[in-house]
């Protein structure tokens, strides 16, 4: 059986700016990613180079042995990538189950199935977009994506900016998805902290290319490397 991802040599970027020079990836079936590094080192650009939305000056992209390299981002959706943007981009005029049905596909992963695992979005149901909280929206963008059914989940910064007890709620959830379902997912973070614990792989980006990969209970213990390329502890 093929990886569930395959990246060979991809030169990716904006305009003329190059990011990642030449980064090359894989990941397995059910395989939990995180993708690790300092602002600026080009995660954000990676997870965006597999949704497609950058520009592509080398290499390919292979998604369960199939090339997706040339197809547009929409068409990468319905292939199978879900993505769980640092913006959340989800439609603010929109209910929270229309947000949902929009883009659903058939799958294990129905709506009541989503309210199951944030029972949030169920008691608000019919608010629209605009009216949910920071942590509520969050959710709503995983449960869209979750929606979509989806091969591949791609999660960036997925934590950043909520509270304590919304972070703890989502990463219950995370560990949920990743752990029970088998779902393959690269959710993408600053601070080792808060997701080593939640993925088995873990690889470090600086300046566009992979530095290290490791077990992430083999970097969650390096301290050394934890300092010289995040400069915070793996504890926690």
């Amino acid at each position: 059986m093929p990886e569930m991802l395959v990246i060979e040599s991809l030169r990716a970027g904006y305009g003329e700016a190059v990011v990642l020079p030449q980064l090359s990836l894989t990941l397995d079936r059910g395989e939990g990613l995180a993708l690790l590094g300092r602002n600026g080192t080009g995660k954000t650009t990676l997870i965006n180079s597999i949704v497609g939305v950058t520009r592509r000056f080398a290499g390919r992209i292979l998604l369960e042995g199939k090339d997706i390299t040339r197809l547009r981002a929409d068409q990468r959706a319905r292939e199978g990538i879900g993505w769980v943007p640092q913006e959340r981009n989800i439609f603010a005029s929109l209910t929270v189950e229309e947000n949902m049905t929009a883009v659903a596909q058939p799958g294990p992963w129905t709506i009541d199935r989503v309210y199951a695992m944030f029972p949030r979005l169920a008691e608000r149901r019919t608010n629209f977009g605009n009216q949910l909280s920071g942590g509520e929206q969050q959710m709503l963008a995983i449960g869209r994506a979750l929606a979509l059914n989806p091969k591949l989940l791609l999660l960036d910064e997925p934590l950043e900016g909520l509270a304590p007890i919304i972070v703890e709620e989502l990463v219950a959830a995370l560990r949920g998805i990743l752990r029970s379902e088998g779902t393959c997912a690269i959710i993408v973070e600053q601070n080792p902290k808060k997701i080593l614990g939640l993925a088995g792989r873990a690889v470090i980006l600086e300046r566009g290319a992979i530095v290290h990969a490791a077990s992430s209970d083999a970097l969650k213990d390096d301290q050394v490397l934890l300092d010289r390329y995040l400069g915070v502890s793996g504890g926690g």
